[in-house]
């Protein structure tokens, strides 16, 4: 690592709400919105951003543990914007307080645990385990 990441580090990641991130189960009674695996992805991601940059070129990461309310519904169409902001680190782990918010409210909240890790000995672990 270039550096340890800081308490306050952080990345925001937006995006629009499209088709794609929408529940499956809209009907006519209950109306298209985000569904919680998306959100939770693009808060991965922003994670992921900040400490992508303080990462040396054979290193990576890996979530380690989530934990997210999704307290608001968001309609296709509508921006989301998801932050990551480093509450602790503790060696290779990195703790994140994740938000997320629509034009109109905050619609998600919570932590997050990366890891990071070494590729090529990810890999190989990776890789032992698919040869068994």
């Amino acid at each position: 690592m270039k550096r340890l990441p800081k308490v306050g580090d952080h990345a925001n990641i937006s995006f629009i709400v499209t088709d794609q991130h929408i529940i499956d189960f809209a009907d006519a009674e209950l109306p298209p919105v985000l569904c919680t695996p998306w959100l939770i992805w693009f808060l991965e991601h922003a994670a992921r951003e900040a400490v992508l940059p303080l990462l040396d070129a054979d290193e990576s990461t890996v979530g380690s543990r989530i934990d997210v309310e999704h307290i608001a519904a968001t309609p296709p169409g509508q921006s989301v914007t998801c932050t990551a902001r480093v509450i602790h680190t503790d060696g290779p782990v990195i703790s994140f307080q994740l938000e997320a918010h629509d034009p109109h409210e905050k619609i998600a909240r919570g932590t997050h645990k990366l890891c990071i890790i070494k590729k090529h000995r990810f890999a190989k672990r990776v890789n032992e385990k698919s040869d068994r």
